[in-house]
């Protein structure tokens, strides 16, 4: 069998095991053996195991853990209500202002965080229910509610670009720098599409009536104080990064110890937030490790078969411009986002990817903003988003999976022509690394 051969059935098989629901890293990891036995016999065993090893022991993962951790203690916390309630305060008036809001503290919590879903459900708890009670159409707020809790992929501490900065080798400090401005520009996209729509037809959004818009503060220095603890945690995570004062693990470490005292000082800590926080904790990254360790075993495998030569050649081979190459991936990229979790797409595609790129002459730092924004799309894309189903599982019973699919394809298209504006203009990105 030749390695042609030998690609089309591994990716064959990875799909036809998909459709019986088996999970991912058990996919991966039987493909892998299956490949290693049937390629070299059971003596290359050894070199599979070893490419796993390096990957359970690379020290960027530490960073993981401790940001999950402090989205579990936010999510568990009254700091992401009170912040939502005085973001009511300043946009409270505006026609759409409440999802003009949701954009906002999503973007806040992004910057906190960097864990998609656990925004996504706070997002579903706080905001959703109210849109809807104050008469806001159901598809706008349903898509505020998605695209804003996808920020998480982009807004450092993203953890889907210190998964990319593991894998491709790069400063996870400068991914987070050049991930600022893109993150901005979808946030203020959002914003203008919803202020567009909104001021085009107030009955998408009404404004609030001046006894609503309070959020519950007595004034808007009260609701300022609301907005400043969130503020000093992520001026300690990020502020320390960029800074140089400390690593993305270190800083990762000091935002738990941050969130932890906010949380003391606000009276809200118990043994039982700690308990399900560091539940949530070992579940989140116990899927990333799991999924992790089966896809650097079949990567891992594919190589020795020769595998990433074939593909360089093969793309390589093609008689257009490096740019076609991109568009290319990244067309691959948003093809495996319909039925793939990122953390499979970044452990099979990205190692395969990024030499790539790098032989063609582009900056690995801009092909990494390329891939959280494409990230960023697979979260909502049907048929298989998980934004959808984070958010039916807190929705109102009348929301239904098919509401929310038709709700995110205008935030799908913004999402897109950012990716196109960064493919069209790189130093969109890449002029705070400069």
């Amino acid at each position: 069998m030749d390695i042609a051969t030998a690609t089309v059935l591994m990716v064959g098989l990875i799909f036809a095991l998909l459709v019986t629901g088996l999970p991912l890293a058990f996919i991966t990891g039987l493909v892998a053996m299956g490949f290693t036995f049937g390629w070299f016999g059971p003596n290359a065993l050894p070199l599979v195991t070893s490419r796993v090893y390096g990957f359970i022991t690379e020290y960027s993962l530490v960073a993981v853990p401790m940001f999950v951790l402090m989205a579990s203690l936010l999510d568990r916390s009254g700091i992401a209500k009170d912040l939502f309630n005085a973001m009511r305060v300043f946009a409270g008036r505006l026609p759409g202002g409440v999802a003009v809001q949701t954009v906002v503290v999503a973007f806040f919590l992004a910057a906190l965080s960097g864990i998609i879903g656990g925004e996504i459900v706070l997002l579903g708890i706080l905001a959703l229910p109210q849109m809807l009670r104050l008469g806001y159409d159901k598809h706008l707020s349903i898509g505020v509610v998605c695209a804003g809790g996808a920020l998480g992929t982009m807004m450092p501490p993203s953890i889907v670009l210190i998964i990319y900065g593991m894998i491709a080798s790069v400063s996870i400090a400068d991914l987070f720098t050049a991930a600022i401005t893109p993150a901005v520009i979808l946030m203020a996209s959002y914003i203008g599409y919803v202020l567009v729509r909104c001021l085009r037809n107030p009955q998408l959004g009404p404004p609030l009536r001046p006894e609503e818009s309070d959020g519950g503060f007595a004034s808007k220095g009260e609701a300022l104080k609301a907005v400043v603890v969130p503020g000093l945690i992520a001026a300690l995570v990020l502020g320390t990064i960029y800074g140089g004062i400390a690593s993305v693990t270190e800083a990762a470490a000091m935002g738990v110890f941050g969130v932890l005292l906010a949380i003391v000082l606000r009276g809200e800590f118990s043994l039982k937030v700690l308990h399900s926080s560091l539940g949530q904790t070992l579940i989140t990254c116990g899927m990333i490790i799991w999924i992790g360790i089966g896809a650097a075993a079949l990567v891992g495998v594919y190589n020795l078969m020769g595998g990433n030569r074939f593909v360089s050649g093969l793309i390589q081979g093609l008689d257009v411009a490096p740019i076609a190459i991109i568009l290319v991936m990244m067309a691959i990229l948003l093809v495996l986002g319909l039925f793939l979790d990122w953390i499979g797409i970044a452990m099979l595609a990205l190692p395969i990817f990024i030499p790539i790129v790098v032989q063609l002459g582009f900056d690995p730092i801009w092909f990494g903003i390329l891939f959280a924004v494409n990230m960023q799309v697979s979260f909502l894309s049907p048929p298989f988003g998980p934004a959808a189903f984070y958010l039916k599982g807190v929705a109102p019973p009348e929301v239904s999976l098919k509401d929310i699919f038709v709700s995110v394809l205008p935030f799908i298209a913004l999402q897109l022509c950012v990716l196109a504006l960064l493919l069209a203009w790189p130093q969109t990105a890449m002029w705070l690394v400069d």
